[in-house]
């Protein structure tokens, strides 16, 4: 695909993904431990958050880490997930809780998934994620960075900020400013 093709693509997903995450947030103002897509929880979406061993003290990347960033890193774009529980998957995710449950409640952001492609340079704390961001059957190619905090590997902050920044959000939250 050419690159001005695959511009305008992530474009209007991004434009999509704008739409419903700003509309969200108009309609929303109280933070609710919630999280990032739409609700309805799924019997996957509902189980505790994958997790994997603690590092060897080598310091290389704990056992079964790719299988766990896939799990977490899908289970927090899928539709299905409450926003609780992607709170739980986002790191520094109580820091977002607000803007995470006004794209919960947007009907708009409903088609809104991602599916890991590959997994990278994972150490002990931190992966590479490529994945595919799927809007309504389109495919964007992104790629994110993993966080391993608190025993489970979550979506990193940065990466959750860098989208939010793709949606053109016009305040974004406090914590993105920190977000590396």
């Amino acid at each position: 695909m050419n690159s001005r093709r695959q511009i305008t693509r992530v474009a209007g997903v991004c434009a999509l993904v704008a739409l419903a995450a700003t509309a969200a947030a108009c309609g929303s103002s109280s933070p609710s431990g919630s999280s990032s897509t739409p609700a309805a929880t799924a019997t996957s979406a509902s189980s505790a958050p994958a997790t994997s061993p603690a590092a060897t003290s080598t310091g290389s990347a704990p056992a079964g880490a790719t299988a766990a960033i896939t799990t977490n890193w899908e289970t927090f774009f899928n539709i299905k997930t409450s926003s609780a529980k992607r709170v739980t998957l986002l790191q520094d995710g109580s820091q977002f809780a607000s803007i995470i449950k006004a794209q919960q409640d947007s009907p708009l952001a409903a088609g809104l998934t991602a599916k890991v492609k590959s997994i990278s340079d994972v150490t002990s704390s931190q992966a590479t994620v490529k994945y595919d961001l799927v809007v309504g059957g389109s495919k964007v190619p992104m790629t994110g960075d993993a966080v391993y905090e608190d025993g489970t590997w979550k979506v990193g902050a940065a990466t959750f900020c860098g989208l939010l920044t793709l949606e053109g959000l016009k305040k974004m939250p406090a914590a993105c400013s920190s977000a590396t």
